[in-house]
C-alpha cells in the first residue's frame, strides 16, 4: 500500500518590534481614526493612544502576511479610566480594493492592570493586514500597550529529503477504504495553502467546508434585497468563500459533504425579514418557505452546474432539537413557518438536490436524555415522509463525558431506524497535552472507533472536525489527530490498531 512521507518544516520568526538604525516605535505603529486620535510612546517602551471617538479608533500596524499560512499575535493593554473595559485585537485585510475585518482575540482589561491579547490566525486570500487594538463600548477610552509579538510559521508539508528525519505516515483514507470514507472540515483559509491542503488529501477524501457553505457566508443579503422589490421569495447567492476548497477538492477528487441548509445559527437576521431589511417585519411562512425554495434551488443547481457529481450529501437541518425539553428547540423557523418546517425543509431539499445526493439530519449531544428521544421522534416524522437519508454524528466529546457505554447506546438507537449514518464531527478535548493525557486521549479515540467499526456497511464517512490541533475550533483542548506541527498523536495510531490485522 502507498505511504505519505510527512515532513514538516517549520521557519518561524519572531519580532517584537526591533527597528534599524533611526527607526521607533512609532515608524510601525499608526492611529487608525478619522484625525483625531494620536499616540505617545511612554519611557517604559509602550504606546499610548488618546483622542478616540469611536471605537475602532486604534493603533494600527501593516503585515505583510501569505495567504493560508498561520500565524500568532500577542501583546499587553492597560487602561486607567473604568473599572473595566472589553479590549479587541482585530485585523483590517483588503482584496481589491474592499476592506473587511475579523476579531481575533477578546479580553477584559481591569482598571489599572496590564492585560494580555493573544491570537492565531491563517491569513486568507488579501491584498492588505492591518492588526490593531480596539475597544467595545469605550469609543473614548485611552489606554497604552506593550510587548506586542508576531510570529510566523510557515508550514511546509511534502517529501524532500532534507536534515530532519523523515516520518512514515500512513494514510485514513486508504487504511479505511474498505469501511468507510475518512474525512474531514477545512476551512477557506486552510484551503489556500496547496501545500496545506495536498498534505490534507493524502489523508482524506471527503471535506466538509467548516464555515462557508452556511447561509451566513452563501446568502448575498444585498442582492436579495433587491430581488424581494419585485418577489420576496427569491434569493441570491453566492459561493466566494467556499471556491477555494471546492476547486481543490474538483481538481484531486476529493469528494464534498455540504453543512448546512437550515439552522438557526450562522443565518442572517435579514433572511427572515420583509425586504430583507431587520427593521422591517418579519415574512409570513409562505414567504419564508418560498426562499428557502429559492435559496436551495440556486445552491444545488450552482454546485452541480459546476461540480457535477462531487457534492454527495447535505446537513439539510442542524441541531433543531433542544437540548433541555427534547422538543424542536425556539427559532425563527419555528415561529414563523411552524412545527413542521423541518418536513418542509426537506420536501424542499429533495426537490432540488441532484439524484443520488443524502440528505442527513445532523445534531450534537446525541447520548443525552431527553434530546436522544427527541432526535430519534423527528427522524421518524422525516422518515414517514421518505425525504431524509441518514443521521449524522456530531462526536464534540472529552474525556469523561460522553462514556464510551452512552456512546454505544446511542449508537444502537439510532441504528435502530432505516437510516445511513455517519460521524460528522468527530473531536476528543483534553486538559493539557502531557503523556499520559494523549494516551488517555488515545485510549477514548480507540473505544470510539471500536463501537463504528461493525457498523460499517450503514457508515457512510467518519469526519474528524478539523486536522491539526492548533486550527481546531477547540483548539485550547488539543482535540484532533494531528498536533501542531501536523504530526500524528497517539490517537491517530489507536484509531489504526482498530482494524483486523
Amino acid at each position: 500500500m502507498k505511504k505519505f512521507l510527512l515532513i514538516l518544516l517549520c521557519m518561524a520568526f519572531l519580532t517584537s518590534l526591533s527597528f534599524a538604525q533611526g527607526e521607533t516605535v512609532m515608524d510601525y505603529w499608526y492611529p487608525r481614526s478619522m484625525g483625531s486620535a494620536s499616540l505617545t510612546e511612554y519611557e517604559d517602551g509602550s504606546l499610548g493612544i488618546q483622542g478616540r471617538t469611536m471605537d475602532w479608533n486604534s493603533p494600527g500596524h501593516d503585515f505583510d502576511l501569505i495567504a493560508g499560512n498561520q500565524y500568532s499575535f500577542k501583546v499587553e493593554v492597560f487602561q486607567d479610566e473604568q473599572t473595566e473595559a472589553q479590549m479587541i485585537l482585530s485585523v483590517a485585510h483588503t482584496k481589491d480594493g474592499t476592506e473587511s475585518y475579523e476579531n481575533l482575540a477578546f479580553a477584559k482589561a481591569k482598571k489599572g492592570e496590564w492585560t494580555t491579547l493573544e491570537a492565531g490566525y491563517v491569513a486568507g486570500d488579501f491584498d492588505r493586514f492591518v492588526i490593531y487594538i480596539e475597544t467595545l463600548g469605550a469609543p473614548t477610552l485611552a489606554y497604552q500597550f506593550r510587548n506586542f509579538t508576531f510570529t510566523g510559521v510557515e508550514a511546509v508539508f511534502g517529501s524532500a529529503e532534507t536534515g530532519s528525519e523523515t516520518t512514515e505516515v500512513p494514510s485514513l483514507k486508504e487504511k479505511f477504504q474498505d469501511y468507510f470514507a475518512f474525512g474531514t472540515a477545512v476551512t477557506q483559509n486552510e484551503a489556500y495553502n496547496r501545500q496545506r491542503m495536498d498534505f490534507y488529501a493524502s489523508q482524506f477524501n471527503i471535506m466538509t467546508p467548516g464555515n462557508e457553505l452556511k447561509p451566513d457566508y452563501v446568502l448575498d443579503v444585498s442582492a436579495s434585497a433587491k430581488l424581494a422589490a419585485e418577489d420576496e421569495c427569491q434569493a441570491a447567492v453566492h459561493f466566494d468563500r467556499v471556491k477555494p476548497l471546492l476547486t481543490y477538492a474538483w481538481e484531486h477528487g476529493i469528494k464534498i459533504h455540504g453543512h448546512v441548509l437550515v439552522w438557526h445559527q450562522q443565518t442572517p437576521e435579514a433572511f427572515f425579514h420583509e425586504g430583507y431589511n431587520i427593521s422591517k417585519p418579519l415574512v409570513t411562512r409562505e414567504v419564508l418557505l418560498g426562499r428557502l425554495s429559492s435559496y436551495t434551488e440556486k445552491i444545488m443547481e450552482y454546485l452541480e452546474e459546476n461540480y457535477p457529481g462531487m457534492v454527495v450529501s447535505w446537513d439539510v437541518l442542524n441541531e433543531a432539537i433542544d437540548d433541555q425539553t427534547g422538543q424542536l428547540r425556539d427559532s425563527k423557523w419555528l415561529s414563523i413557518v411552524g412545527e413542521d418546517y423541518p418536513e418542509r425543509a426537506y420536501e424542499i431539499a429533495r426537490k432540488y438536490a441532484p439524484e443520488g445526493v443524502q440528505l442527513y439530519y445532523n445534531d450534537y449531544n446525541t447520548a443525552y436524555e431527553p434530546k436522544q428521544t427527541g432526535i430519534v421522534h423527528l427522524l421518524e416524522r422525516l422518515l414517514a415522509d421518505g425525504t431524509v437519508d441518514g443521521y449524522g454524528f456530531q462526536m464534540h466529546h472529552d474525556l469523561s463525558q460522553p462514556s464510551v457505554d452512552q456512546i454505544r447506546k446511542s449508537l444502537e438507537r439510532i441504528a435502530a431506524l432505516p437510516l445511513k449514518l455517519r460521524v460528522s464531527e468527530l473531536d476528543l478535548t483534553i486538559p493539557d497535552n502531557q503523556e499520559a493525557t494523549l494516551e488517555k486521549q488515545a485510549a477514548k479515540y480507540k473505544a470510539i472507533f471500536e463501537l463504528l467499526l461493525p457498523y460499517r456497511d450503514r457508515l457512510e464517512a467518519v469526519q474528524v472536525w478539523g486536522v491539526t490541533d492548533d486550527l481546531s475550533w477547540r483548539a485550547w483542548g488539543y482535540p484532533l489527530l494531528f498536533d501542531h506541527n501536523a504530526q500524528p498523536k497517539p490517537a491517530f495510531y489507536a484509531i489504526l490498531e482498530t482494524l483486523p490485522e
